[in-house]
C-alpha cells in the first residue's frame, strides 16, 4: 500500500473513531487546548490593544512585546516553563501547562497587533465628532472604536487560532493529550498511516477553523453596528 492508501485506511478503520484514545476524543482534546489558550490570549492582548490603540500610549512596548513573541520558538517555551510548571504540578504541570503557555505566548502578538492597528486606524474625525456628542472615553471606544475595529480584531483572532491549532501538536511530545498524539505515536510506532493520519487531521481542523473566522467576518463586515455607530458619529461632525 502506498502512502495515502496507509493513511485513509488509518482513517476509515472503526477502531480509531471510538474509546480515550479515538478521533473525537483527541480531537476535542485538541480543541479545548487551543480555545483554552485562544481565550487566555485573547483575554490579556485584547484589553491592551485596545487601550494602546485608543490612548496612543505605549505603541513602542506594545511592538517590542509583538516582535518578541513572535521570535521566541513554541518549543523552547515549552522547554523554559516546564520546569517551573512541574514543580507546580507534576501531573499537569507537565502534560497541559507548558503547552498551554506556550500557545498563549504564540497568540499573543497576532491578536495584540491587530486589535491596537485597528482601534489606532479609527478615523479621528468620528472620534472628535462623537467626543464633541457629549461620549466619555469609555463610550468612545465601546460605540465607535469597537464597531469600527471589529474586523481587524478578529482578523487577528483568526490568525492567532490557526496558528494554535496547528502548533498545539508540540504538546503531544511531552504526554499532552490532542491530535499531535498521532504524530507522535506514529513516528514511535513507525506506522506511516497513523502519523500521516493525524496530519491530515490537523489539516482539516486548521482550514475549519480558519473557514469558520473568515465566515465571522463576513457576519461583522455586514451593514450594521458598525454603519449604525459610524453614522452618528459622523452626523454630529
Amino acid at each position: 500500500m502506498n502512502l495515502v492508501e496507509l493513511t485513509l485506511a488509518w482513517l476509515a478503520d472503526p477502531g480509531h473513531w471510538t474509546g480515550a484514545p479515538g478521533i473525537p476524543n483527541r480531537l476535542l482534546e485538541h480543541l479545548l487546548l487551543s480555545g483554552g489558550a485562544l481565550a487566555l490570549a485573547g483575554s490579556i492582548a485584547v484589553p491592551i490593544g485596545i487601550y494602546v490603540g485608543h490612548t496612543g500610549r505605549g505603541v513602542g512596548l506594545a511592538a517590542n512585546v509583538a516582535n518578541i513573541g513572535r521570535a521566541l520558538p513554541s518549543l523552547a517555551v515549552i522547554a523554559i516553563v516546564l520546569p517551573l510548571t512541574s514543580a507546580i504540578d507534576n501531573q499537569a504541570g507537565f502534560r497541559l501547562y507548558p503547552t498551554l503557555v506556550a500557545m498563549v505566548v504564540l497568540a499573543l502578538p497576532p491578536i495584540l497587533v491587530n486589535t491596537q492597528t485597528g482601534i489606532g486606524e479609527v478615523d479621528r474625525d468620528l472620534v472628535e465628532a462623537a467626543r464633541a456628542m457629549g461620549m466619555r472615553s469609555g463610550d468612545v471606544v465601546r460605540r465607535v472604536e469597537l464597531p469600527l475595529a471589529a474586523t481587524a480584531i478578529a482578523s487577528g483572532l483568526r490568525s492567532a487560532a490557526v496558528q494554535v491549532v496547528a502548533t498545539a501538536t508540540l504538546g503531544a511530545i511531552f504526554g499532552g493529550g490532542g491530535l499531535g498524539r498521532y504524530l507522535v505515536e506514529g513516528i514511535a510506532q513507525r506506522n506511516d498511516g497513523m502519523t500521516y493520519g493525524g496530519v491530515v487531521l490537523v489539516a482539516v481542523l486548521a482550514l475549519a477553523v480558519e473557514a469558520a473566522f473568515v465566515l465571522g467576518e463576513r457576519l461583522i463586515r455586514s451593514p450594521g453596528l458598525v454603519r449604525i455607530e459610524s453614522s452618528r458619529a459622523a452626523s454630529a461632525a
